[in-house]
């Protein structure tokens, strides 16, 4: 009895977070249409930003529906705004530091091939 309470308080905790979590992403999402809007131009980086808005909602609903946190998603996000990064400050980025970021994008993109490899490999049993 007093675990499912227990359960209950913390189910309740992870989806007012979630909600909390899209809300402000949601917000964020309106805001940069609004700069868009204003700006009256549709800039690379401003489509990167949105995509990476994009991902944190793809991430809520899929942990809404799982109640797993997909590893890949968050690497996702992690490239975009890497991207994102080299797209806005690589002028001001020195050779080395441009070098270290493209290698950070591709370690990653090479940590989103293997685990793909490793889950048609090895999927996941129902209940792990």
């Amino acid at each position: 009895m007093k675990q499912d309470m227990i359960k209950k308080g913390l189910n309740l905790i992870e989806n007012a977070g979630l909600v909390i979590i899209l809300i402000a992403t949601l917000v964020a999402i309106t805001q940069e249409v609004w700069v868009i809007i204003q700006a009256r131009e549709v800039r690379l980086s401003d489509l990167l930003l949105l995509f990476i808005f994009l991902e944190v909602v793809a991430l809520v609903g899929i942990y809404y529906e799982s109640h797993r946190l997909p590893v890949r998603y968050p690497l996702y996000i992690a490239i975009i705004a890497l991207a994102r990064y080299i797209i806005l400050d690589s002028k001001d980025l020195v050779p080395w530091g441009l070098v270290a970021v493209s290698v950070t994008i591709l370690v990653l993109t090479i940590s989103v091939f293997l685990l793909r490899i490793g889950h048609s490999r090895f999927p996941y049993k129902e209940g792990d």
